[in-house]
């Protein structure tokens, strides 16, 4: 089944290149059914590269979804058109008063940064405190899920000694939850990240499951012990050459930055990247969509707890 998304996205022309099952408004507009209403928190500087990424997995499904992109209001993007913005997305304040059967913050280049020196880390905050009412399954990724581990829960974040940097294997640790249905015993993630979310500090939350790890770049997945909230530490939804092209653009600044591990072949950066990711990408997307969102949600969405709903 297909993503509903407006007919003039940039990430239309891609996806449809690729085969992605996408649906023009007018068409399901004529359906009798209710799409799953999904909202992308797009906290990235590269916005519309990330708009794809993240559509082309939840494309990957036989549910019907309809995407509201948002952005945070209290921060000027610096690096997408101002008619992008304009035309697609829209802010939370805009959409306080709705419900949405998921919910999908990404990362942000500012992990670096106390959470509260953020120039948006208030206007974020009173988002996921929207989120626990107005939202049935919300899924952090990176920067996102150490927000969020921080802002629920407390947990900090720490500084690595170096980046970590590459693709990495991980092991599943608790088979039996549905959100890891179908991962294989070994399966590899991407990560870019300056900062780390420590084992023990997971495991002395008691209200948080750790699902998946990896022995070389730590914890990567959890969720809550009522399973409404995933938190992924890495990138699964990273494109082949996204890694080569965040290593290139460090080379260029003149930062430091080592050749992304296990990416290259025989860490060879003159050589095209090796994609291990993409299976367990579209795997936890999917699963995410069917058990977290789709098997759980009331079928009506007025059902949803929400507050300050708009009459």
């Amino acid at each position: 089944m297909p993503v509903k998304i407006p007919d003039t996205l940039p990430a239309r022309g891609v996806l449809e290149a690729e085969n992605v099952f996408l649906m023009e408004e007018h068409r399901a507009l004529q359906q009798d059914i209710r799409p799953l209403r999904i909202a992308i928190l797009n906290l990235m500087p590269t916005k519309i590269a990330t708009e794809t990424q993240l559509l082309r997995l939840l494309g990957n499904s036989p549910l019907q979804v309809e995407v509201t992109l948002l952005h945070m209001a209290s921060h000027e993007a610096k690096n997408t058109p101002a008619e992008h913005l304009l035309e697609h997305y829209v802010s939370f304040a805009d959409v306080r008063g709705q419900a949405f059967d998921g919910l999908i913050v990404t990362g942000a280049p500012v992990e670096t940064l106390p959470f509260e020196a953020v120039d948006y880390w208030p206007e974020l905050a009173e988002l996921l405190d929207w989120a626990r009412t107005n939202v049935f399954s919300s899924l952090f990724i990176c920067w996102g899920a150490q927000a969020a581990l921080h802002h629920y829960y407390g947990i900090p974040k720490h500084p690595l000694a170096e980046k970590q940097f590459g693709v990495f294997p991980h092991k599943v640790n608790a088979r039996q939850e549905h959100l890891v249905q179908g991962f294989d015993d070994v399966f590899f993630a991407p990560h870019s990240r300056h900062t780390e979310t420590r084992r023990a500090d997971v495991l002395a939350e008691p209200r948080l499951m750790l699902l998946a790890e990896s022995d070389e770049a730590g914890v990567y997945l959890l969720q809550s012990a009522d399973r409404r909230q995933v938190f992924v530490t890495g990138h699964s939804e990273y494109d082949p050459g996204t890694l080569q092209g965040e290593y290139a653009r460090d080379l260029g600044k003149g930062l430091p930055i080592g050749i992304p591990r296990n990416y290259f072949p025989d860490d060879d950066p003159t050589r095209e990247p090796l994609v291990r990711w993409r299976s367990h990408a579209n795997l936890l997307f999917s699963n995410w969509l069917n058990y977290a969102v789709y098997q759980e949600v009331p079928f009506q969405a007025d059902a949803l707890p929400v507050e300050g709903r708009q009459a």
